[in-house]
């Protein structure tokens, strides 16, 4: 590979920075285009840091000394507390923004440039060039869509990949650890803990604070609570007090009262107190609706899609980061062992087609329980075999699978 070769990332959040990063790493130069005005903070809540995921970082020229908080157990509770099973299940749980914080400081700032909307691509002989929304444009060798699942790069290269809605909510939320009472603090936050309503299912883990406070008493409560909704309840929910409806996510602060507290609501009536206080503190949470997106390709001439922008799986895998960085790494690597674009783009697509599409099917199995109807008897049985305390505890949230 020559080390004139240079990249457009498309999108600056996680995907972005872990394929400009390892580019560079690589020997291919790269700039990244993010379509938002201000630096991307607090889009995020919890999330586990797989070994897989720990290596890319290192990988990418992250420090790890203190990115989250360990946990050994994982713990099942019934409506009223009382503890239906355990598991030891070592791992690292920490926050959307402190991993972005890692990799963003890794990013040169003069070659991250902001409030560039791709509106349009263009392939060339020996290049390809990139038109935004403000006027300017940028050129490279290839261009490397990791804009999210809503990606601009994936509606202009391949518009019939749509986001399909999976029939169910997670809404998420965050407590601050000094708020929770001594008894809930004593029955959750040092593991991560189920709640199993009838087709639901609720999941709790400590992480750092708002400015990644690791110290006792500074920590944070991360939630994640998966819940059935129809098309027509789901468009209730992602319509603001204006009548607004917001179809791929409503920001938080539009949510109208009325649906967040049918969520405490519903907390009170369905699962145990500790966890319940934890709903009840979160100042705003935020409803993420379910979608998959399945991209038939993750190269076309020389264009890559990486990231949500090609799969978007299912978060009960806890693989979305992962993924990511995963697609970005089997990329950098594909560049660096061949010269020509073409090559490169048709060998890390054979890497990671048959990987995350694993992934994706894997998600689907898990979340299979999450809804209200079965298309039939042996569906439901299926599906229900992933519901067991046992079950759960075991699956979710791992990649040896």
């Amino acid at each position: 590979m020559g080390l004139t070769m240079h990249a457009l990332v498309i999108g600056g959040s996680m995907s972005g920075l872990f394929a400009g990063l390892l580019l560079r790493r690589a020997g291919v130069s790269a700039d990244i285009y993010e379509r938002a005005e201000t630096e991307l903070v607090g889009r995020g809540a919890g999330i586990v840091t797989q070994p897989e995921l720990q290596a890319v970082l290192v990988n990418a020229g992250c420090d790890l000394r203190d990115v989250g908080v360990e946990i050994t157990n994982r713990r099942t509770l019934d409506r009223n507390g009382q503890v239906l099973g355990e598991y030891v299940c070592p791992q690292m749980v920490t926050s959307w923004d402190r991993v972005f914080r890692l990799l963003r400081r890794q990013f040169p700032d003069v070659h991250y440039h902001r409030g560039k909307e791709l509106v349009r691509i263009e392939e060339r002989a020996g290049g390809v060039t990139a038109y935004f929304a403000d006027g300017s444009r940028a050129g490279g060798d290839l261009l490397v869509g990791a804009d999210g699942f809503r990606s601009s790069v994936r509606g202009l290269i391949a518009p019939a990949i749509k986001p399909l809605y999976a029939g169910y909510v997670g809404w998420r939320g965050l407590a601050e650890e000094a708020a929770l009472s001594s008894a809930t603090h004593a029955a959750i936050f040092d593991a991560m803990v189920f709640a199993l309503p009838p087709n639901e299912q609720f999941i709790s883990y400590p992480i750092a604070g708002a400015n990644d406070e690791l110290s006792p008493g500074d920590r944070r409560c991360n939630f994640v609570w998966y819940r059935p909704a129809g098309e027509g309840e789901l468009r209730l929910m992602l319509t603001d007090a204006a009548g607004r409806v917001h179809p791929l996510g409503i920001p938080p602060p539009l949510i109208r009262p009325e649906v967040t507290a049918a969520l405490r609501e519903a907390a009170r009536a369905l699962i145990a107190p500790p966890l319940e206080e934890v709903v009840r503190l979160a100042p705003q949470p935020f409803l993420q609706p379910i979608f998959d997106v399945e991209s038939e390709r993750m190269a076309t001439g020389r264009v890559a899609l990486v990231g949500d922008a090609a799969f978007l799986g299912r978060p009960h895998v806890a693989a979305g980061v992962t993924k990511a960085a995963e697609d970005a790494a089997a990329l950098a690597q594909a560049l660096a062992a061949h010269s020509d674009v073409a090559a490169a783009l048709a060998a890390f697509e054979r890497a990671r087609l048959p990987a995350d599409r694993r992934i994706m099917a894997r998600g689907r199995e898990l979340g299979g329980y999450l809804r209200r109807d079965y298309a039939s008897e042996a569906e439901r049985r299926a599906a229900e075999r992933h519901h067991t305390p046992e079950a759960v505890m075991r699956e979710i949230a791992v990649l040896d699978f």
